[in-house]
């Protein structure tokens, strides 16, 4: 039984190899939460624990298939299927009004996709990258928002009219 259990529990077989997964979970993690953070601050349906959730989880993806020694085709076809199913789960996020031609979550959608693929760039050790993808997607959502809000107020003074709104 000790056995079984051993092996069970043999895939962290040294300190170095944990620590390697524990600071690309714990660096995901924080990524996550950095970019859920925002969303959480403007009041958004999908905040810090949704965004830390999918940033773990896409790092873990990546993580699992090479600590299982997977091949990398094999890795490519567990990333695609990743792709897909955070898909999904951004389309959730989106809702059409009807009545008041709203379309609301896109952004937080397309938040929880770029969310997905910092994830998997931290998975697969490029935790530079993760964090400059990181920082722009804070520039895009906080200065540009300020910017987007300005545009819009201008349109809708200069036409008269209420056109379709597309908010995060």
């Amino acid at each position: 039984m000790w056995a079984a259990l051993r092996d069970d529990f043999s895939d962290l077989s040294d300190a170095g190899q944990f620590a390697r997964v524990a600071g690309r979970l714990l660096l995901a993690t924080i990524l996550g939460g950095v970019l859920g953070y925002e969303r959480e601050h403007r009041h958004k349906r999908a905040g810090l624990r949704t965004h830390m959730l999918v940033s773990v989880g896409a790092a873990l993806f990546v993580l699992a298939p090479a600590q299982a020694k997977m091949s990398a085709e094999a890795v490519s076809r567990v990333l695609q299927g990743l792709v897909v199913g955070i898909g999904f789960l951004g389309a959730g996020t989106i809702l059409h009004l009807h009545d008041r031609q709203d379309i609301k979550g896109l952004t937080t959608a397309a938040n929880i996709w770029l969310t997905a693929a910092i994830g998997v760039c931290v998975g697969l050790g490029l935790g530079a990258t993760a964090v400059l993808s990181t920082a722009l997607a804070l520039v895009i959502l906080a200065l540009l928002w300020r910017w987007e809000k300005s545009a819009a107020r201008l349109t809708q003074g200069e036409s008269g009219a209420n056109p379709p709104r597309v908010t995060g």
